[in-house]
């Protein structure tokens, strides 16, 4: 390996990577030891009362904490790692003899696209099916020990379960797996065969089935109606489970690619209006490790210009540039969830975007 690389990489190829990476790493290190201190600090007093023991707290709430968070930043970490040590190169006047010896601006990019590559990578990795798992994780600790504070029940949920059934769920209590003011309602074509309704529905989960509690049929066969009224309690096995009436912080993110496709599937009878959320999370993991390439291009075009003041202005671009990308990815997922445009188009407007700003200031960077 070793000759592999003595042979391929010259000695200006391998110190580029090595920077980029070595200040990548470093910074990533930096920001995740940052983030679990202010974390610990914010999170103390729901250990200490739920009595959540220290392996749990380290190997799951951390071990999904920290992937999750590097994850999210690792573009903007990648952009400003290569704006501060290209600006600290071009400072020191290292570029110059770099572009001034034969070389081309395309082939002093070589090293950048080998380290981007690395990067991209791993991140691809990550996102497909390493976070998937950690948020697992992370969202099993945070639920059992009550440290979200939204409250994950949802009202006046409305389902269809199959091709001739919807039913309708007022509230459900899930600490006793309980709902309450329950409708089913069976349709042949347009016309109405069957209305349920039980005042409270039950969830055994040992057997996976339902009892429906005070409930009444009204049967309808042409003209002839049938009315039970007020039945004590009935069991039935019904296509729903709790958690179809239970939703959590990034519970999207905690599913490995073959349960989102399964839930697409799934939600495409039941609920379309989710669809958009599990599209954009499924493409959303493919599309986001490109950032890797794009933010890389943009920032040494950036950056490599000798300015007066040092790395100073560069990193303070940067920076800027970063919030703005966040704001971009923000709004990408509003287009897509609120506005009603095909997730596949709005998980590559921040990249899109930025790829086109990094190619207008590549051409205006000096060669």
């Amino acid at each position: 390996m070793r000759t592999f690389i003595h042979r391929y990489l010259m000695v200006i190829d391998r110190f580029i990577i090595k920077k980029y990476l070595g200040t990548f790493v470093f910074t990533m290190a930096i920001f995740a030891a940052i983030s679990v201190v202010f974390d610990i600090s914010e999170k103390l007093d729901n250990f200490t009362s739920r009595h959540a023991s220290l392996h749990d707290i380290v190997f799951k709430y951390y071990a999904g904490f920290v992937p999750f968070y590097l994850n999210l930043l690792s573009p903007l970490i990648n952009f400003l790692a290569v704006i501060f040590f290209t600006a600290k190169m071009a400072n020191q006047t290292e570029i110059v003899p770099i572009l001034s010896g034969k070389a081309s601006f395309n082939r002093f990019l070589r090293p950048y696209f080998i380290a981007a590559t690395l990067i991209f990578i791993v991140s691809f990795f990550a996102n497909v099916y390493l976070i998937p798992y950690t948020n697992h994780l992370k969202n099993d600790f945070e639920n059992a020990n009550g440290i979200t504070d939204n409250d994950p029940t949802k009202s006046q949920v409305h389902m269809q379960i199959d091709k001739h059934t919807y039913v309708y769920l007022e509230s459900y209590d899930p600490t006793n797996h309980t709902g309450y003011t329950f409708i089913m309602e069976k349709f042949n074509g347009d016309t109405l065969r069957e209305k349920l309704i039980a005042q409270t529905i039950l969830y055994d989960s040992v057997k996976r089935i339902w009892t429906l509690k005070d409930y009444s049929v009204k049967s309808v066969n042409g003209l002839r109606e049938k009315y039970v009224d007020h039945q004590p309690q009935k069991d039935t096995v019904l296509d729903m489970r709790p958690t179809d009436f239970i939703v959590y912080d990034n519970v999207y993110a905690a599913m490995s690619l073959k349960e989102l496709n399964k839930n697409i599937d799934k939600e495409r009878l039941r609920r379309p209006e989710v669809l958009n959320n599990l599209y954009y999370e499924k493409f959303h993991r493919f599309v986001y490790p490109l950032s890797a390439y794009v933010l890389t291009v943009l920032g040494v075009a950036l950056s490599s210009r000798k300015v007066r003041g040092g790395v100073g202005l560069p990193l303070g671009i940067g920076i800027l540039l970063c919030f703005t990308y966040i704001i971009i990815e923000k709004f990408s997922i509003v287009f897509s969830i609120k506005g009603g445009v095909p997730p596949v188009l709005t998980v590559l407007i921040p990249n899109t975007l930025f790829g086109i700003l990094g190619y207008y200031v590549l051409l205006k960077a000096p060669k």
